[in-house]
């Protein structure tokens, strides 16, 4: 049925509402047109390809998180303080939206996307994402008042990809349910049971940054 809204706008949203209600193996081209209320040959105007159309739909994850991870940056505050804010965001979103983080991370959707019509690879979304956490762990650099250390130190997008992957660890162990069986927590299903992660996400950071000064 039309609503107004452009049809490959339409046909992303409905496959945003796939994944969230029924997962990624749902996502099937037809399902898709069907549910959108056209032909199933009707998305080819707009994705040649299943793969372009399932690649425009993790992008809505990938805007998703921005938008969530945006609210804990800020120029003003303390650089330490929105790492750890920004860690805990990342995992709690992957551990609440585990369909989508699963579909934004296949290593087969990354490097595609509509570039035909001026729309970036998928991977491209995350640079912006990764380039916010190279700058606040630089700022924290400067701004930690802490005794001197033996050299330079890694790089700060040495440090952040580092991070990076351990967080990514801890979002996908835990929705995978190891972690819940280490740490003797609830079930991964639980909305709430992530919530067991934060003490662990901070150790990470502190492994990362380096304790907190006294």
């Amino acid at each position: 049925m039309e609503d107004g809204t452009p049809l490959r706008e339409r046909l992303v949203d409905v496959g945003v509402e796939i994944v969230a209600t029924e997962g990624i193996a749902a996502l099937g081209l037809r399902e898709i047109a069907r549910r959108t209320g056209v032909s199933h040959g009707a998305p080819r105007r707009y994705f040649p390809t299943h793969r372009s159309l399932i690649s425009a739909i993790a992008g809505r994850g990938f805007d998703a998180l921005k938008d969530r991870l945006g609210t804990c940056l800020g120029p003003d505050g303390d650089p330490r303080a929105q790492v750890c804010l920004l860690a805990e965001a990342y995992v709690g979103f992957a551990v609440e939206h585990r369909p989508m983080f699963e579909l934004m991370f296949r290593h087969d959707l990354l490097d595609s996307g509509d570039e035909a019509d001026g729309r970036s690879r998928l991977r491209e979304k995350t640079l912006p994402l990764f380039a916010s956490l190279v700058a606040l762990i630089a700022r924290h650099r400067q701004t930690a008042a802490r005794p001197p250390v033996t050299g330079p130190g890694p790089a700060p997008d040495v440090v952040a990809a580092a991070l990076w992957a351990n967080l990514h660890g801890i979002a996908q162990l835990w929705s995978w349910g190891s972690l819940s069986l280490t740490l003797d927590a609830s079930s991964p299903g639980d909305p709430h049971a992530h919530e067991a992660l934060a003490p662990l996400i901070a150790r990470t950071v502190d492994a990362h940054l380096g304790p907190v000064n006294p």
